[in-house]
């Protein structure tokens, strides 16, 4: 199974409880519904980046989805956390490009997002075999990565938050969610189930209507056998004793 298309996605929760406040995250995020699998951080050849509006049309309650995402929890009142996901496209279309998913305390949305992106954009330039100095900041990089005509796009999806004054649990999430080729939109699985829940009621209508459907091989009824036969078991059918 090679999915062909991804989306991004983020969100941030608080709530007492450190698991429930990934739960409120989640359902910023769009994917509470689904059952989220992590995976490593290949981005498939050819595979088109779609919006998370597109994207979430696509998932079904309960699905098994795979994704890389990364996220950071803090109960610490005003102390910052960021979760990123990082993407870097080949411009070879037939070749893998990378996802890098990182978490951090301290970095704002801009410092934990070109961290993601610079992490992935230097795998793959590893890959392709781009010579570059990794002591050079990231813009510069960026430029030589660009410049080398075999990385086409990099980029990055970034959640960062400051811990709840109450010292509540504030958690933060980034994803890139794949999706299968054969997922139908929600609406379209709903109207197909619709459609074959009407084909069953007018089958069922009609058998009421026109009575159940008849055999078309003729079978002698039982009570049309010579009852002397039947009495000495020479008939097809022996008819039942009497109570």
């Amino acid at each position: 199974m090679v999915p062909k298309k991804v989306f991004f996605t983020k969100g941030v929760g608080v709530h007492k409880e450190r698991l429930a406040s990934f739960e409120m995250a989640l359902r910023v995020a769009g994917l509470a519904h689904c059952n989220l699998v992590l995976v490593s951080s290949i981005y498939p050849p050819g595979c088109k980046v779609i919006s998370k509006e597109e994207g979430l049309k696509l998932l079904r309650p309960g699905e098994i989805v795979f994704a890389v995402y990364d996220r950071e929890s803090n109960n610490e009142p005003n102390r910052l956390i960021a979760a990123s996901v990082g993407l870097a496209i080949p411009a070879d279309s037939s070749m893998h490009g990378y996802l890098s998913e990182h978490h951090s305390f301290g970095e704002t949305d801009e410092k934990a997002g070109e961290y993601a992106e610079d992490l992935a954009a230097s795998m793959l330039a590893t890959t392709v075999g781009i010579e570059f100095d990794p002591e050079l900041d990231w813009d510069e990089r960026e430029q030589l990565f660009k410049m080398s005509g075999k990385i086409v796009r990099t980029t990055n999806i970034t959640q960062s938050a400051v811990g709840n004054k109450d010292g509540l649990w504030t958690t933060v999430f980034a994803a890139a969610v794949f999706i299968n080729d054969d997922n139908l939109p929600v609406e379209a699985v709903k109207s197909a189930a619709g459609n074959n829940k009407v084909s069953v009621q007018e089958e069922v209508l009609q058998q009421v209507v026109e009575g159940p459907l008849k055999d078309t091989e003729h079978h002698e009824p039982a009570a049309h056998l010579n009852k002397e036969e039947a009495k000495q078991g020479t008939g097809r059918v022996r008819l039942p004793k009497p109570l």
